[in-house]
């Protein structure tokens, strides 16, 4: 059964690169939830990522490529569940 899951997982990617806990560049972002100075919630290709931290800053984002880079004083990642793969429906989000 766990092969069947790696099979489906074969052509998704999503890398991360932090550099002295300043400046990220990420890849495989398909959408972001939510974001202000102190916590950016986005999904990767897989799964949900929530980065926390001081003067948090999305310096670009390109739709086409799923590229982002992000500035700011990161605190924390945390990763999320790998089958949220995007936003939750409207009911979704009340039951979350």
């Amino acid at each position: 059964m766990k092969s069947d899951r790696n099979a489906s997982t074969a052509n998704l990617h999503h890398n991360l690169i932090l550099e002295d806990r300043a400046n990220m560049n990420l890849s495989g972002v398909t959408d972001v939830d939510c974001f202000d100075e102190r916590t950016i919630r986005l999904y990767t290709q897989l799964g949900e990522l929530v980065i926390k931290g001081r003067n948090l800053h999305i310096d670009s984002v390109s739709v086409e490529t799923g590229d982002m880079r992000i500035s700011g004083d990161v605190w924390s990642l945390q990763y999320g569940d790998r089958d949220r793969k995007g936003p939750l429906s409207a009911l979704g989000k009340l039951f979350r």
